[in-house]
């Protein structure tokens, strides 16, 4: 079985090629993430990636680690930082990854997770979050094929219920799958994308 931190890492990889293609003036741009501009959603892929890789070395539990702020000017600089920082973090875990993750932002009592599962859920964030750059921008996204089967496993692994109608819920409800649809496309329908989204709509 594929590490799933070589997965995650080629998602992450990914990403940073999209983000690289973010201009200043594209920050206040719309996304996908409802009520989101193009600098919320990167500031909060840079504070995801600091909480998670903080989680790695066994402070995650620490909330300073998670504290939002909208990017800035430097958003790409900082994004790859960040991008560059939760990836030793991850590969520095023991290869067996029996560590415990503390990511404070799941409301169950403890929010503790193995450390497969926190590298799970940063995964599929990331799949998720380079399509948001990439729509935003209007440019192409593609999942890597050696990710999709793991990633629509964990994609259905999340709960559709009650959970994802609070304010602080990471994915809205699902929406409708046609029987064709890509993986792709059907890992965003399942968190509640439009993959059609643009801007503009």
């Amino acid at each position: 079985m594929t590490d799933i931190r070589d997965l995650n890492a080629r998602a992450v990889r990914d990403s940073m090629d999209v983000v690289r293609q973010v201009q200043v003036g594209d920050l206040g741009r719309p996304t996908p993430c409802e009520g989101w501009t193009l600098a919320d959603l990167l500031g909060h892929m840079i504070v995801q990636h600091r909480g998670f890789a903080a989680a790695a070395r066994g402070d995650g539990a620490e909330m300073k680690h998670w504290e939002f702020a909208p990017a800035g000017d430097d958003a790409v600089e900082q994004y790859l930082a960040a991008s560059e920082e939760v990836l030793a973090a991850f590969a520095a875990v023991g290869e067996e990854l029996d560590a415990v993750f503390d990511l404070p932002e799941f409301k169950i009592d403890p929010p503790r997770f193995p450390a497969s599962r926190g590298i799970g859920f940063h995964f599929i964030d990331y799949v998720v979050h380079a399509w948001d750059v990439a729509v935003t921008l209007g440019v192409d996204y593609e999942l890597r094929p050696e990710l999709a089967d793991e990633a629509l496993r964990i994609t259905l692994a999340v709960p559709n219920g009650d959970n994802r109608t609070i304010d602080t819920a990471a994915f809205v409800p699902a929406l409708d799958i046609p029987e064709d649809a890509s993986t792709l496309d059907h890992i965003l329908l399942y968190l509640g994308r439009t993959p059609g989204w643009r801007p503009d709509a």
